[in-house]
């Protein structure tokens, strides 16, 4: 059974640096490296959007809001995707997911990243 689980969120002053993490559980590494991945966020009444994209030749794209603050990266041997916050805003408070492109028609419990100003 495929799972996805990010971690790594919490609780973070503005100008904050935290990695989150993303596994995804229940395929093997060449299916894991063959698949594109990207990271989501949803803020409190809003709806889910999109945050970045990295793809299976480690080509990267990035929301406007968040280019140049956020970088994603992958570790296909341990079917990881990354997503390092840098230079954090409160407006960047949101739960965030990751999940592959196409995506899953599921999604994990999220990791909340809470920035304070």
């Amino acid at each position: 059974q495929v799972q996805l689980v990010e971690s790594g969120g919490g609780q973070v002053q503005a100008g904050g640096s935290p990695r989150l993490s993303c596994v995804t559980s229940g395929i093997s590494e060449r299916t894991f490296g063959i698949s594109h991945m990207a990271w989501y966020r949803q803020a409190p009444g809003k709806q889910r959007e999109w945050v970045a994209t990295i793809t299976t030749d480690n080509l990267a794209n990035y929301h406007a809001s968040v280019r140049g603050r956020f970088t994603i990266s992958r570790d296909n041997g341990r079917r990881l995707v990354y997503l390092q916050l840098n230079n954090l805003r409160p407006e960047d408070t949101a739960l965030y997911y990751c999940n592959r492109i196409p995506e899953y028609d599921f999604w994990g419990q999220g990791t909340q990243v809470t920035v304070s100003s």
